[in-house]
């Protein structure tokens, strides 16, 4: 039986999978509307750059290698939840004070009142989430812009952490957490390094290299992948794969990017917009938990500025700031830029003031590119 073709002046068929929904726009507009180009830009500009600036000064051997990778993850896990907020249409102000009011749970929990760690956590963790959902039910209630109602938590939260162990403790820093989670099932996977062996393997090959004197001597001077490490390449996996290979990351495309068009095919965006903000939670909760067993002790002032970090990484990997569109991956490659310009201007042996220099001038030049991007996405000019 013949094939039917279509009508003159019909639309031309789509290929066996493709979707009509998307608009070819050519071959290098294809590229430029990609959300993790400039991320991917930014990237190999810093790792050249650095190379070319530090190379020799260790910043790219194996324990170069990790203090970067550390700090990349740090942002890395904020990052993610920020991401999938920003590309719901919505901000989270509070990551930072929830950082350190997470931090400071825990050791309340776990080493003033001496519950178990594992218990301590999983309340942290319930008192976060519930605080997210709390700023997402207000945003989605009220219709308050989300800058407003998490700039007020921000201010709660902060308070709290300070006046919590002020009032019961009389101090603002409470260690004893590593000595309290000796033991935990839960705490170790925030604490503890992984692969340990292939590091010792690395080190008997004369891959990397190991101590050579103190109790630490013929030690390899990486002794493992840390669980930060772990946890950051774990959840921006998961937020990729939610929001491109699911229907709730297409609802929260949706939600981001008209919100009211979204409702009317059916879209929960009241519940996705809440969901995010729990998202943000969680991973300030994740940041918040290893931060506390790496440093054995909880801070009041943990987690300043975090919150713009976070936004920063996310518009370096090509979100928009209006909703709708985005990339975790993105995001991450946002995080890595971070990581490696803070480290590699120690390496470098440059001012470490001008780090926050760098960060106001690539948000500028992120949003620059991104507004041309949204134009060539949309067709205004």
């Amino acid at each position: 039986m013949a094939e039917a073709q279509p009508a003159a002046g019909g639309p031309t068929p789509q290929p066996d999978g493709a979707d009509e929904r998307i608009k070819d726009i050519g071959g290098l507009r294809n590229w430029l509307v990609r959300p993790e180009l400039g991320g991917i830009v930014g990237t190999i500009a810093v790792f050249v750059f650095f190379g070319i600036l530090a190379g020799d000064s260790g910043m790219f051997n194996a324990q170069g290698i990790l203090n970067w990778s550390v700090v990349s993850a740090q942002f890395m896990i904020i990052a993610v939840g920020a991401c999938m907020l920003m590309v719901a249409g919505e901000f989270d102000l509070s990551v930072g004070s929830m950082i350190g009011f997470a931090g400071i749970s825990i050791a309340m929990f776990g080493v003033v009142w001496g519950l178990p760690m594992w218990l301590a956590i999983l309340i942290t963790f319930a008192i976060c989430i519930g605080i997210g959902a709390l700023n997402g039910l207000i945003v989605v209630r009220t219709g308050l812009p989300s800058f407003i109602v998490t700039l007020a938590f921000l201010f709660i939260l902060r308070g709290f952490t300070i006046f919590i162990p002020q009032t019961v403790e009389s101090r603002t820093i409470i260690g004893g957490i590593e000595e309290a989670a000796e033991g935990d099932w839960l705490a170790a996977i925030f604490a503890n390094d992984i692969m340990g062996w292939l590091f010792v393997w690395l080190a008997d090959i004369g891959v990397i290299e190991t101590f050579t004197r103190g109790t630490r001597e013929g030690e390899p001077v990486v002794s493992g992948i840390p669980m930060l490490i772990v946890w950051a390449l774990v959840l921006v996996v998961i937020g990729h794969l939610i929001l491109t290979r699911t229907r709730f990351g297409n609802w929260i495309f949706a939600a981001g990017g008209d919100a009211q068009a979204a409702r009317y095919v059916g879209v929960p965006v009241d519940r996705v917009k809440i969901s995010m903000f729990m998202t943000t939670a969680f991973c300030s909760t994740v940041f918040a938990c290893c931060q506390v067993f790496e440093f054995g002790s909880a801070a009041a002032d943990r987690g300043i500025l975090k919150e713009f970090e976070a936004i920063i990484a996310v518009v370096i990997g090509g979100a928009l700031l209006t909703g709708g569109y985005g990339s975790v991956v993105g995001a991450a490659l946002g995080a890595l830029i971070f990581g490696v310009v803070q480290q590699g201007l120690f390496f470098a042996d440059v001012e470490s003031s001008l780090f926050r220099v760098f960060l106001g001038v690539i948000l500028l030049f992120a949003v620059i590119l991104n507004t041309y991007i949204r134009r060539i996405i949309t067709g205004e000019r």
